[in-house]
């Protein structure tokens, strides 16, 4: 991979404004991957996400399950760390539109009725980290200031 190519994927605004945004979303985002993969704090792990998942058209459960699971997980610890923010953040808010196509839209915006507010405050947040990038306080700053 080219100098350029890495240095986009890293390049990191220095700015704190995204600290916020990575700590709180890279939390949600690792902990719903932990209740599919793991079971833990209340879920229902691989399994029984995956018999859920096959439920609502999404087959094969299992493996979308895994792959739901595991980018929420990991795609959350590395917002927490903030390494390979912008790439990570755009597959956790493809993620998040596939949650609210497949799942809430139906249901209206609000989470009430189980619609998708949340699922588009999560989608925002990680839109942002796309475009703005990790911040000061992350991996991808340390990084990018090493290529330069």
């Amino acid at each position: 991979m080219k100098s350029s190519a890495l240095k986009m994927i890293f390049n990191s605004n220095p700015s704190l404004s995204t600290l916020p945004l990575r700590l709180i979303a890279g939390t949600i985002f690792a902990a719903h991957g932990a209740q599919k993969l793991f079971a833990w704090f209340g879920g229902y792990g691989l399994e029984g996400t995956g018999q859920w998942m096959e439920s609502i058209g999404l087959a094969p459960g299992f493996l979308m399950a895994l792959l739901a699971g595991s980018a929420e997980f990991f795609g959350g610890l590395l917002l927490l760390v903030g390494l390979l923010t912008r790439p990570t953040a755009v597959v956790l808010a493809v993620t998040m539109l596939v949650a609210i196509f497949s799942v809430h839209f139906e249901n209206g915006l609000f989470m009430s009725n189980n619609g998708y507010e949340f699922g588009l405050a999560l989608f925002a947040i990680s839109l942002a980290l796309a475009l703005q990038g990790a911040g000061r306080f992350a991996l991808d700053n340390s990084i990018s200031r090493k290529l330069s």
